[in-house]
């Protein structure tokens, strides 16, 4: 052997077995919730400070992580929306009822409510990430970033050509135009849209460095041809007229992911 296929052999014996001791990348496994509340009116800021004060802590307390939490840039309906994390749906189960009935939560409830209730209505929806998501984890930039939460409905039959394009291309092509990935997901339920429906979350620099970005990327020759050619695949678009819902966010000072 000469000396250059010995160095090549000494240099494949040192990488490989690093390698196959990293193992393969994880994939993300849990079980996740996104949760939204309508604050009642004048009461947003009062269920904030519940949150800061008592609820975050008494979720972890009870095995749930916090993933996230955000205000709509234009928050005509009061909203906040977070992300939960669980290590299966039982626990999800579990974790609540035990939330529900710990006493620190009815004293916190009870002294928050003194002057009427916080929260007019909830709507929570179950969710599995998709097989291209990244590890869903709180994170924060250099400052503190806009996020985009993203839900798209697909027409009948086309989730699975939604998801192949975005695992083959999108993705790549939301970071080559410097957006961040931060989760995504499809419905856990069937009423909810398990067969229809794909949500995910963006962050970027601002509001306007989003814009900018999206409008790189449908200018993308790249992206224009994958598009074309998917939906030719599938015999027309793949998600229905106005199928395509955004809300760009803002985290709160309370929530892990910023």
């Amino acid at each position: 052997m000469n000396m250059k296929l010995m160095m090549i052999a000494l240099m494949a014996s040192m990488i490989l077995p690093a390698a196959w001791a990293a193992g393969p990348a994880q994939k993300e496994s849990r079980f996740f919730e996104m949760r939204t509340y309508f604050a009642a009116p004048g009461k947003l800021d009062e269920l904030q400070k519940r949150f800061r004060e008592h609820t975050c802590e008494l979720f972890r307390k009870h095995g749930m992580e916090n993933i996230g939490y955000w205000l709509p840039l234009t928050n005509t309906e009061n909203k906040l929306i977070y992300v939960l994390a669980y290590p299966t749906r039982e626990a999800r189960e579990k974790s609540w009822i035990d939330f529900m009935a710990d006493p620190d939560w009815k004293a916190a409830q009870r002294a928050s409510e003194v002057n009427g209730k916080l929260v007019e209505r909830m709507e929570s929806v179950f969710m599995t990430a998709t097989d291209f998501s990244p590890a869903v984890a709180p994170s924060a930039g250099a400052e503190t970033r806009t996020f985009e939460l993203r839900q798209y409905t697909c027409t009948p039959g086309h989730l699975p050509n939604l998801l192949e394009r975005f695992r083959e291309h999108t993705v790549a092509l939301f970071a080559k135009y410097g957006m961040t990935s931060i989760g995504y997901w499809t419905p856990a339920d069937k009423s909810k849209g398990a067969d229809d429906t794909l949500i995910y979350i963006l962050a970027h620099k601002s509001a306007e460095a989003g814009a900018a970005s999206f409008k790189n990327f449908r200018a993308d020759p790249e992206w224009i041809g994958v598009k074309a050619d998917s939906e030719k695949k599938a015999g027309g678009s793949l998600t229905i007229p106005d199928g395509v819902k955004s809300t760009l966010m803002a985290p709160t000072d309370f929530s892990p992911m910023k």
